[in-house]
């Protein structure tokens, strides 16, 4: 058997998909919007807490007296 011949073989096995192909598309939207939903439940974050950022901010400064700015 020469090389073109099994190339052409191969060529014509044709393989299945375990799914329908639209249904790639349906779990990569759903993976898409739990990452985003993931992502939207961390907004706000920085402003529940910023007393305790305001307060921690003011003890840093107020213990920087050297003059050296860092």
């Amino acid at each position: 058997m020469s090389f073109a011949t099994i190339v052409l073989a191969a060529a014509e096995a044709h393989v299945e998909l375990p799914m329908p192909t639209w249904m790639y598309a349906l779990i990569a939207a759903i993976i898409f919007i739990l990452l985003g939903l993931a992502t939207f439940s961390y907004r706000d974050v920085a402003n529940r807490h910023a007393a305790k950022a305001n307060a921690r901010a003011g003890r840093v400064h107020d213990h920087d007296v050297s003059g050296h700015g860092h």
